[in-house]
């Protein structure tokens, strides 16, 4: 459904000014602000208004960090209640009641398994944070250097996080093959497919020609979001966890999106049952606030006092919207709910991608979803796999969206997936909303494309 465009006025000239302001005083690096030229002003639930007096349904959700949408009342009266005490706000890694809470809150929700042994560290204010500390302790904790990562990664933008991401080039990080249906590396896909990528990864090991020693970890994410939303098979998974563990390599397993209830589980890694080594979270475990930190093993913790550090690693608001949100994800059965409502949205784009042949994939896991756009018209030259990504159609439809008051993410390796990352709390009039405008812009917008009107 199209959005009606407000008059020209006062309120939309100062939305022009300030994203003019943005441009003339900002870095080129920035990133969302030129894909979503909106400046929001207000926000409640899937809602954002904008400085000109638009409302959005915002399924980027701070690309993930929002599990209950924007401003949740439980989220409010916890960081209220904790300014309304006087607590200090700034505490270092001091203890603090408010730290307790998450603390216990946290280690209620992980795989009891795990939270058996399981020791916290606080790492600052971003996943990446978290990602560093977590190869800085397997490193320490093994003595080696090595790492085992995997094409189309994300773990984060610093410089430990960015060699273990797809697309780096430094020779301590050994890359493997992420299984996927669609454009599988070994162009088989499925279960044959994940197995060839099991295979290939203990031959490298195993190898002792390989030219890869035994690495200090392995980090993986259980679905790939940058990547382009892919989930990793259960029995792959189960796999590198057996591959790890019979030769004593460490497994760190990114959830800074995949967590609180995202893909259907309260953790991704309850769908196929393992039990890492290191977790990192970030991104929903603070409620909207920064807040990072990596659970592990406790016979990992052996590294010293001040190992890893962080001045912002005591943030208070942050782990009282944190504690307020795992609390209440938990207590309402919202990771089952994101399951069942992922479900039904994910059968309804595919039902869309067999009448839209510029949709090559659908794919998902629970409110993680991912729709790949294609170029149809050049399918002979690529036969017999998939059609070639198209990331202009994609930055097309991303466009068509926001007109239509839907602001979505793309990711992948042409930048051609659109994600969806809703609020878990998303109501099946809210869903249908969303899905009604996604199918009338990528309709639209492929029409267009392909007629030229």
């Amino acid at each position: 459904m199209a959005m009606t465009e407000p008059a020209p006025s006062a309120v939309t000239t100062a939305h022009e000014g300030i994203l003019r302001r943005q441009s003339a005083r900002e870095s080129a690096a920035r990133t969302y602000a030129r894909a979503l030229p909106i400046v929001p002003v207000r926000a409640r639930g899937l809602t954002i208004e904008g400085a000109d007096g638009r409302r959005y349904l915002d399924c980027l959700s701070g690309a993930g960090t929002l599990a209950l949408g924007h401003n949740h009342p439980v989220v409010l009266e916890a960081i209220r209640k904790v300014l309304d005490s006087g607590a200090p706000l700034h505490v270092l890694d001091l203890a603090t009641p408010v730290k307790d809470a998450f603390t216990t809150e946290l280690f209620r929700t992980l795989p009891e398994e795990f939270a058996r042994r399981a020791r916290i560290q606080f790492c600052g204010p971003a996943g990446t944070d978290a990602v560093e500390a977590a190869l800085k302790l397997a490193r320490t904790a093994t003595g080696r250097d090595g790492l085992l990562a995997f094409t189309g990664a994300y773990h984060g933008m610093t410089a430990g996080a960015l060699e273990a991401s797809g697309g780096a080039r430094d020779v301590r990080v050994t890359r493997l093959p992420y299984p996927q249906d669609y454009r599988c590396p070994f162009g088989t896909g499925g279960p044959h497919g994940a197995e060839l990528s099991a295979r290939w990864t203990e031959s490298l090991l195993d190898d002792s020609k390989s030219g890869v020693p035994r690495p200090a970890a392995m980090i993986l994410e259980p679905v790939q979001g940058e990547g382009g939303v892919i989930p990793a098979p259960d029995d792959w998974m189960r796999r590198m966890r057996a591959v790890t563990a019979a030769r004593d390599i460490p497994l760190i397993v990114d959830e800074v999106q995949t967590g609180v209830g995202r893909t259907g589980a309260f953790w991704a890694v309850e769908h196929s049952g393992v039990t890492p080594d290191i977790m990192v979270l970030s991104k929903a475990i603070g409620g909207s606030l920064p807040l990072a930190v990596i659970v592990y093993r406790d016979d990992l913790d052996v590294w010293g006092p001040g190992a890893h550090a962080g001045t912002f690693r005591g943030n208070q608001l942050a782990m009282a919207a944190g504690t307020a949100t795992l609390a209440h994800v938990r207590e309402n059965g919202l990771a089952e709910r994101a399951a069942q409502l992922g479900a039904r949205m994910l059968a309804q784009l595919r039902a869309l991608a067999a009448e839209q042949p510029c949709i090559g994939d659908v794919r998902g896991r629970g409110l993680m979803i991912g729709v790949e756009l294609v170029d149809p018209a050049a399918a002979v030259l690529t036969a017999p796999g998939p059609p070639p990504a198209a990331p202009e159609l994609a930055a097309a439809v991303q466009r068509a969206c926001l007109r239509r008051g839907l602001i979505i993410e793309l990711g992948g390796r042409d930048a051609s997936v659109i994600r969806l990352l809703p609020p878990l709390n998303l109501t099946d009039e809210q869903a249908s909303a969303v899905l009604d405008r996604l199918a009338d812009a990528i309709t639209t917008t492929a029409r267009t494309l392909s007629t030229g009107r």
